[in-house]
């Protein structure tokens, strides 16, 4: 199971771009430049410090990026270092924002392993309102945060882990049921597919 860790550098200069281990993503997204070009892109890989663009694009060293990702949403950075067809921009985030990050990256990373039904029938979408409770069967309450949403589940950071198969309700009225366990919580798989209006709660 993937999952983030820091990494240590002596050297200053690498410093930043070491902070966190980079994983292979390969994301469609688009990305603007400071005179507001747009250009597709691909994330090939990333980290909730840095990621490496592949594109056409051909920004300037220190200039500020501004990108929408596929699975990840909106980020921004400035370039540091440029290659032929790619360049690499470090990512300007709160703490707050490099843990969800984390979060996000580390699901996609583990996208596969999990074996999630809605990582092959639906696309995720990116949630508004991440920090809910989830209700378990019997009445017990937790407070949790949701790290990825689709029609027909959600993948979810709690510190309990309700036992495979356990129904539960996330938020106001969303039912299903446990099907997976991974390092930072669950994933649950809703009752029925689910309409976008259905999910507006977190949406």
């Amino acid at each position: 199971m993937f999952s983030f860790q820091h990494t240590q550098s002596t050297h200053a200069k690498t410093q930043q771009e070491s902070a966190f281990q980079r994983v292979s993503v390969n994301l469609a997204g688009r990305l603007m430049l400071a005179n507001r070009d747009e250009y597709e892109c691909t994330a090939v890989d990333m980290s909730p410090g840095d990621v490496l663009f592949a594109t056409v694009a051909r920004p300037r060293a220190g200039e500020r990026i501004i990108a929408y990702i596929d699975h990840v949403g909106r980020i921004e950075g400035t370039v540091s270092r440029l290659a032929e067809d790619a360049f690499v921009i470090q990512i300007n985030a709160t703490e707050r924002k490099r843990e969800k990050l984390a979060a996000q990256l580390t699901w996609i990373a583990n996208k596969h392993e999990l074996g999630l039904p809605e990582d092959r029938r639906h696309d995720r979408l990116a949630p508004r309102k991440t920090l809910t409770e989830l209700a378990v069967e019997g009445g017990e309450k937790y407070r949790c945060r949701i790290i990825d949403l689709s029609l027909s589940g959600a993948a979810i950071d709690i510190e309990v882990r309700p036992a495979i198969g356990t129904p539960v309700t996330l938020g106001n009225s969303m039912r299903g049921r446990i099907v997976r366990h991974f390092q930072e919580g669950v994933a649950m798989e809703f009752s029925g597919i689910q309409s976008r209006e259905a999910l507006t709660e977190f949406l």
